[in-house]
């Protein structure tokens, strides 16, 4: 019995919703991950991109739990000498929480070529409505 190895040509790419409203953010962010990964599939090769594609609504409506609202920190630099920025969730998730969510998924992803190319394949909206209708997305509950 040989191993199955997918080509390029034999790989489906599907398309999924997930509601983000009420429920963790990181809880969202790991059903994202896998899905873009392909985990789902009985065809998952970890050396091979066979992902699907996520859309995630309603991000402004996901809840992180604990206190990590009010303690939790994004910290970017500028580039300049001393020019840590940091930003606090609560402030993140009031002006933007597709970022907020992008950057849960990005850290679910492995840090590869992959995990790269996966990260292209999500699409994060921060009401309900997303303009993806024409590829008939499937709802994934969990």
């Amino acid at each position: 019995m040989s191993t199955y190895m997918p080509k390029a040509g034999d790989i489906v790419r599907n398309w999924y919703v997930i509601d983000a409203a009420g429920k963790p953010m990181g809880k969202v962010a790991v059903e994202a991950a896998n899905l873009l990964r392909g985990k789902n599939k009985p065809t998952f090769v970890p050396h091979e991109d066979c992902g699907d594609h996520v859309i995630i609504i309603n991000a402004e409506k996901a809840v992180l739990t604990g206190n990590k609202l009010n303690q939790k920190m994004y910290y970017h630099h500028s580039g300049y000498i001393g020019h840590l920025k940091e930003v606090k969730y609560s402030t993140l998730m009031k002006t933007k929480p597709e970022f907020a969510m992008t950057l849960a998924v990005k850290g679910m992803v492995p840090d590869t070529v992959i995990g790269r190319k996966a990260l292209t394949r999500l699409r994060v909206f921060k009401g309900a409505e997303h303009p993806h209708a024409a590829q008939k997305p499937e709802t994934w509950e969990f």
